[in-house]
């Protein structure tokens, strides 16, 4: 039997018949690694990507209006539309603004001759200003994929199209309006992603992640300690703050760990 078990078997061949060759089928890997994705908009313009949020209104940024012009500061202080960019091209130096953040609403920028940006009485957009003030100040607005900045005097950053320069003249954002904030500052990756998720929001809500994650009764409904919180404030600098949420749920009979 050993003789015949040596033999392979296969399928049986008739007389006459040819017998196909069998060809492998390559399956596709299935956890290929996807090649990573390209932002187009972003290489068109030299490297300089679109805005979308202001927190990321910071460091270098150009004002984009209609495709590849660029907001170019004069050194008599004021502003005018730069010539067309070819594609690739970033702005030049002289399109290139600071932008800092005044607040989660307001921004500042600072141009190349090291001026910040207001609006005079008569709409005109100047750099002479030495320090920020509320002439300074620039409200970034969003809204369904387009961007406006609106000023102090409640008008919105726009081109003059008699004379090419930078005003702030119209209370109502429309096409003249709208523009692109770019920049070419790197990225920062999530600073709160090697945050654990009960660990992140205020200590309030850091407190409520953990009484749900360790909660004993069964009718679901918090158990929250009505202790000031200031204890858990100090005890965060302190690195006891595990400890200190321990003992305010063992207070409330509200831990499965407290006896």
């Amino acid at each position: 039997m050993s003789e015949y078990d040596s033999i392979r078997r296969g399928k049986l061949v008739l007389k006459g018949e040819k017998q196909k060759s069998r060809k492998r089928k390559h399956k596709s890997k299935k956890h290929e690694e996807e090649a990573p994705k390209v932002d187009l908009d972003r290489v068109k313009h030299g490297n300089w990507w679109k805005v979308t949020k202001i927190e990321e209104i910071s460091g270098p940024i150009a004002i984009e209006f209609g495709d590849q012009t660029y907001v170019s500061a004069l050194d008599n202080g004021l502003f005018t539309i730069g010539a067309p960019h070819n594609e690739g091209d970033g702005p030049s130096p002289e399109e290139i603004l600071t932008a800092v953040l005044v607040d989660e609403k307001k921004v500042a920028f600072k141009s190349g001759y090291n001026k910040y940006l207001r609006v005079e009485k008569n709409g005109i957009v100047t750099g002479r200003s030495d320090a920020i003030g509320p002439m300074e100040q620039w409200e970034p607005v969003f809204q369904d994929g387009k961007m406006a900045l609106q000023c102090a005097n409640e008008c919105f950053l726009s081109i003059d199209p008699e004379d090419d320069s930078v005003v702030a003249k119209t209370r109502r954002a429309g096409p003249e309006q709208f523009l692109t904030l770019r920049s070419q500052t790197v990225k920062e990756e999530n600073p709160l992603k090697d945050v654990p998720s009960e660990e992140q929001g205020n200590i309030s809500q850091i407190e409520i992640n953990y009484i749900r994650k360790f909660q004993k009764f069964q009718d679901k409904k918090l158990k929250i300690c009505t202790e000031a919180k200031d204890v858990l404030k100090k005890a965060k600098e302190e690195g006891s703050l595990h400890e200190a949420m321990l003992d305010r749920r063992s207070k409330m009979k509200a831990d499965r760990y407290c006896k």
